[in-house]
């Protein structure tokens, strides 16, 4: 390989700013820092490497760093362990890319429909690479938006995130989620940098969105496995719903979200009232102006 790797270099500079020398166990020198964060000296230090070899490395030079070079460098850098994967990612330590560099597109198998059709009283969501949502019961078109609607091409959830006004007045925590969804895309990025979809969706929301744009420099990495949402639905008010995530065995590149509300809580009376107005499955839009009332989903 020749060149830089760019991706790298810039994931390394920018955790190392983000780094807290406070918390990295470093006795007090005495000099003032200038820039936030810790030096590079200090990072060799803490990983037992030399103050060179981490600044080739840092530059992007081609080098391949043994395991337990990379595992003190991200130690040193206090990166969690999603963090710690993508910089194997970087580095090319993991197989993926090669795995992945012939795949066509992805279909949910009938079994999979039938499970989302079970699960009938909580939402569920299907997604595939870089966000795209592949399949989706009808209580989570009911509670963030019918994507069987949209274009086919225009079926992914961090597109809707940033560029669907319906998104931000959905979501309370909003800056929260989508930050997490800009994270979850530059993991995906360090696992396949080749792969076209994700790098075209990349390029379309930094042109039109100056959140995503403004967050993905940061170059942080998140990868979701669980976690809470604050909603303000527009036709059953606030409400707050716990997700988890479930890798399908034998399909890395496929995950199920389900969410659930807290048992005998306004959340989940909120969560029963959504269900009995989409009871039907037709637009609950439809059902509520049927009903007198007001609101738009």
């Amino acid at each position: 390989m020749t060149g830089t790797n760019r991706e790298l270099a810039d994931f390394l500079r920018r955790a190392r700013s983000q780094s807290d020398p406070a918390c990295a166990g470093l006795p007090p020198d005495g000099r003032v820092r200038r820039v936030p964060g810790l030096r590079r000296e200090e990072v060799a230090l803490l990983a037992g490497v030399s103050t060179d070899y981490y600044a080739r490395l840092e530059q992007g030079r081609r080098i391949t760093p043994s395991p337990a070079v990379v595992e003190a460098i991200g130690r040193a850098l206090g990166l969690d362990r999603a963090g710690r994967a993508h910089l194997e990612d970087l580095i090319g330590m993991t197989a993926a890319p090669t795995r992945r560099r012939a795949r066509g597109v992805q279909r949910v198998r009938p079994g999979l429909y039938q499970l989302l059709d079970a699960l009938d009283g909580e939402p569920a969501l299907i997604l595939g690479r870089r966000t795209d949502v592949l399949a989706a019961n009808r209580m989570a078109a009911a509670l963030f938006t019918d994507f069987d609607r949209l274009p086919a091409t225009k079926r992914n959830y961090a597109r809707w995130m940033f560029l669907d006004e319906e998104a931000r007045s959905l979501f309370v925590d909003w800056h929260d989620q989508a930050r997490a969804a800009v994270e979850s895309l530059r993991f995906e990025v360090g696992r396949d940098p080749d792969d076209r979809g994700t790098v075209e969706l990349v390029a379309e929301l930094r042109e039109h969105s100056r959140d995503f744009d403004q967050w993905w420099e940061q170059h942080r990495v998140h990868q979701r496995t669980h976690g809470s949402k604050r909603l303000r639905h527009p036709l059953v008010g606030d409400l707050t719903v716990e997700y988890e995530t479930f890798t399908l065995p034998g399909d890395l590149d496929t995950t199920m979200y389900i969410y659930t509300t807290e048992v005998d809580s306004p959340s989940r009376r909120a969560m029963n009232l959504l269900a009995s107005w989409t009871a039907s499955g037709g637009p609950a839009r439809e059902r509520l102006n049927h009903e007198g009332g007001t609101g738009d989903i």
